[in-house]
């Protein structure tokens, strides 16, 4: 693995700009294309904002530290919050959304899905020292 590069939020939504503009810095540096930028970023767009809606219950309760390394054929974006654990065992796995019936899908829901498609792989982790979500995208030559 590459140097690791650390950025510490606090879990506010005002945030989470600033940890996506330090990760998409990073994957431009490891020269992924635009698209697949713009992917990390609404991932962790996405994820910050589960962890503080979900993980802290609302704003100003705890901190996301951020961690991305770039090696030759992956870029790596860490994730890691001390609070509520995160089972998405526990969670039904939504279905793909259907265009035409916009109107019928409720807000929410869909986080998860989003980061499964964005990215080349999502892993949950957790123990006693808090949760970490990693996310994967591969560099391809």
């Amino acid at each position: 693995m590459g140097p690791q590069n650390v950025l510490t939020i606090s879990g506010r939504f005002s945030e989470i700009k600033r940890l996506c503009q330090f990760v998409t810095a990073g994957a431009a540096q490891a020269g992924l294309s635009k698209k697949e930028i713009f992917h990390i970023e609404l991932a962790c767009d996405e994820a910050c904002t589960n962890i503080i809606e979900h993980a802290y219950g609302g704003e100003n309760k705890g901190s996301i530290r951020v961690i991305w390394v770039a090696t030759a054929d992956k870029f790596v974006v860490t994730l890691h919050d001390n609070g509520r654990a995160f089972r998405p065992d526990k969670v039904t796995a939504p279905t793909k959304p259907n265009p035409n019936a916009v109107q019928d899908m409720k807000v929410g829901g869909l986080g998860i899905y989003f980061m499964r498609q964005l990215m080349d792989k999502v892993i949950y982790e957790f123990n006693q020292d808090g949760n970490a979500l990693i996310m994967v995208k591969l560099i391809k030559q």
